[in-house]
């Protein structure tokens, strides 16, 4: 489970193309996402049913530093391609640098206008990239619009409103994790995926989903104080119920015995020939 607050500087509204450090914190969330075993899973998952095979163009929308750019990449083969659509400068120039060798390709661009010609592409993958969207209906829109018919789309996603904090008073921690709902524009998005396909005209060919979990033997205190801070600040804690909170989690984390998740949600659709 990524240890920073969901948004923020992964908006595009908030990117600082001034300012490389800042994209230091956001390249090591997404570092430590790709090596979380709850993602890799179910990227593992979507990959297979896709079935992405030599020559296919593949895009990948909000690709960050590149990581399954270059996956695409080696499946597409040399006959086909792999391009990256990121709009942080900083991230797109990371991808660049890990891509040498790789025939994977970025370049600037907007998930609600994708810089690619209509049923030009073979696969789309978008990965995490709707939870920042206070749009995300139109982004995907944009990717059925680029698809070519029989084309298709895995949309992977996180759903805020599943966080799950355990021990403790379930209405204290209630109130503790509700600070995940405000850092995402579209915090519900994993649950939103399969209507959003539908209603762009698009077939859902399968579903899954992987809860992502954070190590049952410690606190990821970053994000604890800065959901509970938020709780306190917005009237739905005490500094009292927090510090109770805090204190029984550190506890179940020396038992290793805590539970902290998030769910992520996967879904393969086709656009119909």
């Amino acid at each position: 489970m990524a240890q920073t607050r969901p948004g923020s500087g992964f908006q595009t509204r908030n990117i600082d193309a001034r300012d490389r450090a800042a994209a230091a914190p956001l390249i090591g969330a997404l570092d430590a996402q790709d090596a979380n075993p709850g993602v890799r899973r179910l990227r593992a998952w979507a990959h297979e049913v896709l079935k992405v095979g030599n020559g296919e163009r593949a895009l990948d929308v909000g690709s960050g530093t590149g990581s399954w750019t270059r996956e695409l990449a080696a499946a597409a083969g040399s006959a086909g391609s792999a391009l990256g659509i990121e709009p942080n400068p900083w991230l797109r120039a990371v991808a660049e640098e890990r891509a040498a060798g790789s025939r994977a390709r970025f370049m600037d661009g907007d998930a609600l206008a994708l810089p690619v010609p209509d049923a030009s592409v073979d696969v789309v993958w978008c990965e995490r990239v709707l939870q920042h969207l206070a749009e995300p209906d139109r982004a995907v829109a944009e990717m059925a619009r680029v698809l070519r018919p029989g084309g298709r789309v895995a949309l992977l996603d996180t759903d805020w409103a599943t966080t799950v904090l355990h021990p403790g008073d379930p209405e204290i921690l209630s109130a503790l994790t509700s600070g995940a709902l405000t850092g995402a524009a579209n915090p519900y998005s994993g649950r939103r995926l399969v209507g959003q396909l539908a209603s762009a005209g698009l077939v859902v060919d399968d579903r899954g989903s992987q809860a992502l979990l954070q190590d049952h033997r410690s606190v990821a205190w970053p994000l604890i104080r800065m959901l509970g801070e938020s709780a306190v600040r917005r009237g739905l804690l005490t500094e009292a119920q927090r510090d109770t909170a805090y204190a029984g989690l550190a506890e179940a984390a020396e038992q290793g015995a805590l539970h902290m998740s998030v769910t992520m949600f996967g879904v393969v659709a086709h656009r119909p020939e």
